[in-house]
């Protein structure tokens, strides 16, 4: 686990999270279609707070099933002791073992409101959450599948280990960026390049298509052409050049 520095991660969440994919595609050479982002539908319920940047803290929970708080009484208190003990930024990262079904969350006011105590900035939750209006005053991120109402039979099932959420696997510590566009998990070994992969695409982004943009407009579309192939080549040229740079580090 490679930790960024609390500049280097504010920095990260300037940008939207498609804009970090594309430096991150850059760098990695793990299936950038399949590895690390939600496959499944994901709603972000808190889009005006921008995104969110920090290191997965996991739970697994099932809130149908009573048992739970019998066999773990002391649950709770294990896991805030758990997430107290990881350097923040922190992103709540849940699993529900009742998918597809949402009976309940264990995310509302109360529990958001002792999560930002210990430096959790939001959860993404394969499940439900509520009290919107009151974790919205605390400051605290909800990505989710649902909306629901209660916190039915809400005791942590198991913390600090692999889960699946949104047909993507992520371990405790991954570095998360997320908004209402969905979320990326940053592979171990990957961190350290990602903001300085993040910027320099967007540099190139913006010296030649947004460029583009910007001078052609008002134009007619058939005018347009010759002008875009030079810009959508002169954008190609400049990626193949960042890309042989990175295969030389």
């Amino acid at each position: 686990m490679s930790l960024l520095n609390y500049s280097e991660l504010i920095q990260l969440q300037r940008f939207p999270t498609p804009a970090v994919f594309n430096g991150w595609e850059q760098i990695t050479r793990h299936d950038v279609a399949r590895t690390g982002i939600n496959l499944e539908p994901i709603q972000d319920f808190m889009p005006n707070m921008g995104p969110m940047v920090g290191y997965a803290v996991t739970m697994v929970i099932q809130p149908s099933d009573p048992s739970h708080k019998t066999k773990k009484p002391n649950a709770w208190l294990d896991y805030y002791q758990y997430v107290s003990s990881i350097p923040g930024p922190k992103i709540l990262v849940v699993q529900d073992l009742d998918k597809p079904n949402v009976h309940a969350t264990i995310t509302g006011e109360m529990n958001a409101g002792l999560l930002k105590l210990l430096d959790c900035q939001g959860v993404i939750a394969d499940g439900g959450v509520r009290d919107l209006p009151e974790v919205q005053k605390i400051g605290f991120k909800m990505m989710a599948r649902q909306l629901c109402v209660g916190h039915g039979h809400g005791c942590p099932v198991d913390w600090n280990v692999e889960v699946d959420v949104f047909g993507c696997k992520i371990k405790p510590g991954q570095l998360i960026h997320a908004d209402q566009h969905g979320f990326l998990a940053i592979p171990f070994g990957e961190e350290q390049r990602l903001l300085q992969a993040t910027r320099e695409m967007d540099r190139i982004e913006c010296e030649t298509l947004v460029e583009f943009h910007h001078r052609v407009r008002g134009r007619k579309s058939v005018e347009n052409f010759s002008d875009f192939s030079e810009a959508f080549q002169n954008y190609s040229s400049k990626i193949k050049a960042y890309a042989e740079t990175l295969s030389n580090k």
